[in-house]
């Protein structure tokens, strides 16, 4: 009797550990597999981001069709209360059938985020937008703006970032050397000489007239309201940090640059303890590669990088996925969860989608594990190695 006593109250404890404080089971979180919507199919919101608004997330990200990762729909949202359970609420931007459009069917729509601006009461989405027919030339920053969240979304303009503006942190010795770099001298690409002289503003010089390239992007909103725009730019080889207005829909003219010439995107940040972290990849295609990490204790900077934050099966892959954003989890203490896509550009639209916990080691530095399933609750067992 005392045996079978010990059973129940075992199963007991289990089943408390993986229920919610309401007593309903939490539903597993499974990267890599097939992740349903309310209408038993597949979530298609690749290289995206969530906004948390009002007691509800909602996940934005490109729509893909299956032979092409062009855009042919435009950008996808799905709300959640749980993070787990997901409604399609349908495209919030949609692309339109006018090629003389930005935005025409066809182009090329990536790394949706959407942010909310408290003092204007409306939502701002950022995008990386490549022209239709143009590859990857463009390299532009597209912004799109409602007054829901979930759209629909009015397109606003796209362009280059900051130009005729010098980096913040270019001081005038940098600016003078940048003055004196010769793009002839510098024909052949990837020599000791031309990564140096790319670190130097090489590139920054080339495009300081027209702006700077834009493509793999996050938005962050900071503590005191301000908003960044984080992105791949100067040939996917140095990362640029832009503020934004005061209405989020523009640039103000203040950026930074991060790991010149270090060929870093898919940028991912949060920020724990005053310290910022950023978690991007390297620059291989559609092939997954090992991350990287960098911290700074001021956005603008200086950051520095640390090594790949990933642990487990295939972390010198990045678990097979590329980092589009890190998602903080509301009444949650340092709850953050790394977000990835597993690109099937094969077959676009089975991309698959990696969400795991950050946690942190003794001494404050984040690591992100892989785990084959794993419940919400796992934030409230102080994870901490």
């Amino acid at each position: 009797m005392n045996n079978m006593k010990n059973i129940l109250l075992g199963l007991g404890a289990t089943l408390l550990l993986l229920c919610g404080c309401s007593g309903e089971p939490l539903t597993p979180i499974r990267s890599g597999e097939l992740w349903p919507d309310n209408n038993g199919e597949h979530i298609n919101a690749h290289g995206g981001g969530v906004l948390y608004h009002d007691g509800t997330y909602y996940w934005f990200g490109e729509n893909k069709c299956d032979t092409t990762s062009s855009a042919m729909v435009g950008v996808m949202c799905y709300s959640s209360q749980n993070l787990t359970d997901w409604k399609n609420e349908g495209v919030a931007l949609p692309v339109v059938d006018n090629d003389s459009s930005d935005i025409a069917r066809g182009c090329i729509l990536e790394r949706p985020k959407v942010i909310y601006n408290a003092k204007t009461g409306k939502f701002v989405m950022w995008f990386h937008l490549e022209l239709k027919g143009k590859g990857y030339a463009a390299a532009r920053a597209g912004v799109a703006v409602s007054d829901t969240p979930t759209g629909p979304y009015r397109f606003i303009t796209s362009g280059r970032v900051n130009p005729g503006k010098y980096p913040a942190d270019m001081d005038e010795q940098a600016i003078a050397t940048l003055d004196t770099l010769d793009a002839t001298h510098y024909e052949k690409w990837w020599t000791p000489e031309w990564h140096d002289a790319v670190a130097k503003g090489l590139i920054v010089k080339r495009d300081f007239e027209g702006g700077q390239m834009s493509r793999d992007m996050t938005l962050y909103v900071d503590d005191d309201g301000k908003a960044y725009h984080i992105f791949s730019s100067e040939e996917n080889l140095t990362l640029q940090i832009a503020e934004l207005s005061d209405d989020y829909l523009s640039h103000s003219g203040k950026y930074v640059r991060v790991a010149p010439a270090g060929h870093n995107e898919a940028p991912a940040i949060f920020k724990k303890d005053g310290t910022y972290w950023m978690i991007t990849s390297g620059c291989t295609g559609w092939a997954p590669n090992e991350a990287r990490m960098f911290s700074a204790s001021s956005i603008l900077g200086p950051w520095t990088q640390h090594p790949n934050p990933c642990v487990g099966p295939n972390a010198e892959l990045t678990f097979r996925g590329q980092s589009t954003y890190i998602l903080t989890v509301d009444g949650k203490k340092d709850a953050f969860i790394f977000m990835a896509d597993i690109w099937r550009p094969k077959h676009p639209s089975d991309a698959r989608y990696i969400w795991l916990p950050i946690q942190f080691r003794q001494e404050g530095t984040p690591y992100v594990e892989w785990m084959d399933s794993w419940t919400l609750d796992f934030f409230d067992r102080g994870a901490t190695n």
